[in-house]
């Protein structure tokens, strides 16, 4: 079988040197470069195609996440396990976001970082077991989130005005006859047009008179 072939990226050479030292003794691990910051990351991963690189989060220039995007554009078989020391939910997210297949702190023993690049080359995911908990955390939230979503579609909380608009809607007025209805400006029915549309995530007015009459929120004569 050939070595599985990585690129270090981070700007600590004392922490290149040494990730180096400990993976050359894996047989099945070879290094083919390393780069000190995340321009010198995507300059060096078009160049050599390597089949994972260690990315540090924290680099000059371009950061690691940012580089992280940029490789997974231009080389999306590499993968990526970010190597840092930040303990940041924010990080980890946007890691994730960004394409990385791993995400390890650089407290881990070396073995687990060998380990790590052979899990992700056989198409595993990887990320220390004390930052899971937080993805599995921001999944759930997630997850809420979007069933809240839903049922704002089906039941979307309008203000009483909000209503009042969508009523006079229905009944065809045009802006200006919602004004003088309402007592209001005329630039102040458009806001809660605008908003009623993006609450209930339609296009047109038409499509929220639809949807007003569907969802018995009006009853046309």
């Amino acid at each position: 079988m050939q070595p599985i072939r990585v690129l270090v990226a981070d700007d600590h050479a004392l922490h290149r040197r040494g990730l180096e030292m400990v993976l050359s003794t894996e047989e099945d691990i070879q290094i083919v470069g390393e780069a000190a910051d995340g321009n010198e990351a995507v300059r060096k991963v078009e160049e050599l195609l390597p089949d994972v690189v260690l990315m540090d989060v924290r680099m000059p220039r371009t950061s690691g996440i940012e580089a992280c995007a940029l490789v997974k554009a231009s080389a999306p078989s590499t993968k990526i396990i970010m190597l840092t020391s930040s303990d940041e939910e924010s990080d980890l997210f946007d890691a994730v976001r960004a394409g990385a297949s791993g995400y390890l702190l650089k407290d881990v023993p070396a073995e687990e970082v060998a380990d790590g690049i052979r899990a992700v080359v056989g198409g595993q995911s990887l990320i220390s077991p004390s930052m899971a908990g937080l993805l599995l955390g921001e999944f759930a939230a997630m997850r809420r989130r979007d069933e809240e979503r839903e049922l704002g579609v089906r039941s979307p909380r309008l203000t009483p005005r909000e209503l009042e608009v969508l009523r006079l809607l229905s009944r065809g007025l045009a802006n200006r006859e919602i004004a003088g209805e309402l007592t209001i400006s005329e630039n102040t029915v458009k806001n809660h047009v605008r908003n009623i549309l993006e609450k209930l995530q339609l296009h047109s007015r038409m499509e929220a008179v639809v949807y007003a009459v569907r969802e018995k929120i009006v009853e046309l004569s």
